[in-house]
């Protein structure tokens, strides 16, 4: 019988808990908090990375608690985001061109707001525009199979 999605795999098992006690534990979990919410303002926001987040986040929960490192890796939200990244499978072509879009379109909009009095920082956009360009082009492009779940939503 043929699949209708991608097959959900377990959360890679977090690495042993550190020494330090419950405080190290406790500054972890707010830190893998923290980093859970910027990178859910990247998804919002375009200029403001995602992934750097998540991968933060699920060092800190992996280091501090098994419950909400499980939780990432399986909420609906980024559980399927961790996977494909883990598993290195890309990004849909038209999730990239959206992305680098989006990217561009507030990047220019930031940088001719700032031209006129701060020349150097439309230079840094442009820079940093182009870094993330040029990361985002380096990514493999997933195929969506048609019939798939992800093929009926978008790839996303």
């Amino acid at each position: 019988m043929p699949t209708t999605g991608p097959v959900k795999t377990a959360a890679p098992e977090p690495a042993p808990l550190p020494e330090g006690g419950r405080p190290r534990r406790t500054l972890l979990k707010a830190a893998g908090l923290f980093f859970t919410a910027l990178a859910l303002l990247g998804i919002l926001l375009p200029v403001l990375p995602t992934t750097p987040f998540l991968l933060l986040a699920a060092w800190c929960f992996g280091r501090s608690s098994p419950r909400l490192y499980t939780w990432l890796h399986e909420n609906r939200l980024f559980g399927d985001y961790l996977r494909r990244y883990r598993n290195g499978e890309g990004l849909p072509l038209p999730v990239k061109v959206t992305t680098i879009s989006l990217l561009w379109i507030t990047l220019g909009a930031s940088a001719a707001w700032a031209w006129p009095e701060r020349p150097w920082l439309a230079a840094a956009l442009a820079l940093i525009g182009a870094a993330v360009t040029a990361h985002i082009a380096r990514i493999k492009t997933r195929v969506n199979h048609p019939g798939t779940r992800e093929s009926a939503q978008g790839g996303t």
